[in-house]
């Protein structure tokens, strides 16, 4: 959990078949320049690798194709990789903008799964844009990293992930180690290749084969990240593009978690002072919920399928009920259940956050998270580096802290080394792109809205402040932030420096 995650599990659907590799030579090698032709057609049920909770096919309105791109960018007559993509077309055809681009974060959320199901929140932009999105390279449909089994998963995720002594600190390394091993054997190939700048570079081949002239652009907590590598590559092809739920460009992997650590706690702290004032139910505090996951720790509850609710689990679905004020009941309950020995809420929320289906098969979700991370990063983190900096965490976060500390192992023991200490964003000559940071955003802090809106450069990155909870603000509903976003992508209008919507 070093790296920001996209809002819970949803769904939706593709047709594709994601070409892991292509034949290098003349034969059947698929064309990956920006004059082929993606074969689109209706979408079939989603897969269990996208992260899906939906069983049906999305409507007639939505269809899918491949694009193929070069595994490889400095070998582009090499072997190939399909890229999952989907799209709805603009209701109002005679003013249509082009495409619209989405990326929803993670990194490892697939695109094709997360678009149809949010799409009645894109009605507006749809009249004028097509809505498009994809999987990026590594996750779902396009060769989705895959690293354990499901049932390794299950113990993998329910293994204690906060050690309390150097026993457990071993186990702890030996899992991260036969995770990194196992993530070599089954999806060795693309490892090297699946990193921010290889999705940058396949999303302006997307753009040039929709036959846009301009990248329009909505992208989500590590979707933001994404886009600003994007418009430093290509700054004189950014359209219109919106960043929402902010990563902090200028943060290494232990500053970005410890500045998650915060804004979980900050969230967790604004949930308990709304549960007092809000909530029918009995409302938990903070000593509660540490003493519960401590007493988690040595002796889980009762969950469902025969699985047990751990400190593990119950820390990531604590987690994953702060991404959306919409959660805040659940986490009541769920706390409230689990001090009774019933850990089943707590277990879904956990379950989310993990991409694991209610069928038991987990999506590529946290697999490609950390293909992506640590092909991204240079940065490997030991057990010294984390034992010195845990005071730190412990402070910021007396939930969280040791849960995002030991988090930053992920890399350590990984086959591929990273490409940057921190990504470089900047984009002079680009042309503006809307910032929106909320102040109660849990994921991606607040304060990384303002840092990426710098490093943009001046004149490009201009932020709108959102003062609500959860992750992101487009979807939070608020009408403030809906109608500056809507203006900004459909007439271009940038909004004054400094607004704030309330």
């Amino acid at each position: 959990m070093s790296r920001p995650l996209r809002l819970g599990a949803l769904s939706a659907a593709l047709l594709l078949t994601a070409l892991a590799a292509g034949c290098g030579g003349d034969g059947g090698r698929p064309d990956t320049s920006a004059r082929q032709k993606p074969a689109w057609s209706s979408c079939p049920a989603p897969s269990s690798s996208q992260d899906a909770a939906a069983t049906k096919a999305p409507g007639g309105e939505w269809e899918c194709a491949t694009l193929h791109v070069p595994l490889d960018y400095r070998k582009p007559h090499g072997k190939t990789i399909g890229i999952a993509m989907i799209r709805a077309k603009a209701t109002d055809r005679r003013h249509r903008i082009g495409s619209l681009i989405f990326n929803f974060g993670g990194p490892g959320g697939s695109g094709v799964a997360t678009l149809p199901a949010l799409a009645s929140s894109y009605k507006q932009l749809r009249t004028r844009y097509d809505l498009v999105s994809f999987d990026p390279r590594g996750v779902g449909r396009s060769s989705g990293v895959r690293c354990l089994g499901d049932r390794q998963l299950d113990a993998y995720y329910a293994a204690d992930s906060t050690p309390d002594d150097s026993a457990e600190v071993k186990s702890l390394v030996r899992r991260v180690k036969t995770y990194a091993a196992g993530c070599e054997k089954n999806s060795g190939p693309i490892l090297p290749y699946v990193g921010t700048t290889n999705a940058a570079r396949d999303m302006d081949l997307m753009r040039r084969v929709l036959g846009d002239k301009k990248m329009h652009y909505f992208g989500v907590s590590y979707g933001t990240e994404l886009g600003g590598v994007y418009a430093h590559l290509y700054p004189k092809n950014v359209g219109r593009a919106l960043f929402d739920g902010v990563v902090d460009p200028m943060q290494t992997p232990e500053q970005g978690a410890l500045g998650q650590a915060k804004g979980f706690q900050r969230a967790l702290d604004d949930y308990l002072k709304a549960c007092t004032r809000t909530s029918v139910y009995s409302c938990p505090t903070q000593n509660r919920i540490r003493t519960l996951l401590k007493r988690l720790d040595s002796r889980p509850v009762r969950g469902y399928g025969g699985r047990k609710l751990t400190e593990s689990l119950a820390d990531g679905g604590i987690a994953q009920s702060l991404y959306s004020r919409e959660y805040w009941q659940y986490l009541t309950q769920g706390i409230a259940a689990a001090q009774q020995g019933d850990g089943r809420i707590l277990l879904a929320l956990g379950d989310a956050m993990n991409g694991r289906g209610p069928d038991g098969r987990y999506s590529t979700l946290q697999s490609a998270l950390t293909a992506i991370t640590c092909a991204d990063y240079k940065q490997r983190y030991t057990v010294p580096d984390i034992e010195r900096e845990l005071p730190t965490f412990r402070k910021v976060s007396p939930v969280f802290g040791d849960m995002m500390a030991w988090g930053l192992t992920q890399c350590t023991a990984w086959p591929v080394h990273g490409a940057w200490t921190t990504p470089d964003v900047s984009a002079k000559g680009a042309a503006p792109i809307l910032v929106v940071g909320n102040t109660g955003d849990p994921a991606t802090p607040y304060e990384g809205a303002a840092r990426m809106a710098k490093e943009l450069g001046p004149g490009v990155g201009v932020q709108l402040t959102y003062k609500g909870e959860g992750h992101g603000a487009y979807d939070s509903g608020n009408a403030c932030v809906r109608k500056t976003v809507n203006a900004y992508l459909l007439q271009g209008t940038v909004p004054p420096k400094g607004k704030v919507c309330t």
